[in-house]
């Protein structure tokens, strides 16, 4: 099973959503326990390893072939190992809060686009989709949950046809909340920490313990 980090009432929680941060490429489970302050009060959280190790503190969801265009095979084994984990460790009736950076990002699109009924309010940071039909896109075109999408201007790591693809998926699938911000490059600043904790305050308020 894929190590976590958890919140510090991680083991008392009967909470009803949980989030789980999803690191990018080549970095760790700590990363992301930072924006856990974006979280409305009562809301567990774990933060999860990818499972390729790539070097000392260094992990993946899947190797990068070619940017921007995963293999979906790859991707489809990361999907299952984050499913695997959620089994094992929330209650059936728990909702996954998928937060995940760059590649990160992709796998909490992969986690609404394999069990939507499951995930509650994704947010995509700095991330994009894969292009591969999933199991639920033909529901989500219906139902057109609620995802956070956030990126800089001045981000040079995603590719133009991985940009493209997500904003026209963002589109035709989801009810977005799209932000693209002035001057930031591959990361996360403050202006994008504030707008993920808006959308979580809004989106999480009715399900919050």
């Amino acid at each position: 099973m894929l190590h976590a980090v958890t919140s510090p009432d991680w083991e008392d929680t009967r909470a009803t959503a949980v989030a789980v941060f999803l690191h990018g490429y080549g970095s760790n489970e700590r990363d992301l326990v930072a924006l856990a302050s974006a979280l409305p009060a009562g809301v567990p959280w774990a933060s999860l390893r990818a499972p390729i190790a790539l070097a000392p503190g260094a992990h993946a969801w899947f190797r990068i072939t070619e940017p921007g265009n995963p293999d979906p095979a790859a991707v489809a084994a990361a999907t299952d190992a984050i499913w695997s984990w959620v089994d094992a460790a929330l209650p059936a009736s728990a909702r996954v809060v998928p937060i995940g950076f760059s590649q990160g990002g992709l796998m909490a699109s992969q986690l609404l686009r394999t069990a939507p009924e499951r995930v509650l309010a994704p947010v995509i940071l700095g991330g994009f989709v894969q292009s591969a039909v999933q199991p639920a896109d033909e529901a989500l075109r219906q139902s057109r949950p609620a995802v956070f999408s956030g990126r800089g201007d001045q981000d040079r790591v995603m590719t133009a046809a991985a940009v493209e693809r997500t904003e026209a998926w963002l589109q035709t699938h989801a009810t977005a909340t799209a932000r693209t911000y002035t001057g930031l490059a591959h990361g996360i600043d403050a202006r994008e920490a504030a707008d993920v904790r808006a959308f979580l305050a809004q989106q999480l308020t009715a399900v919050a313990p």
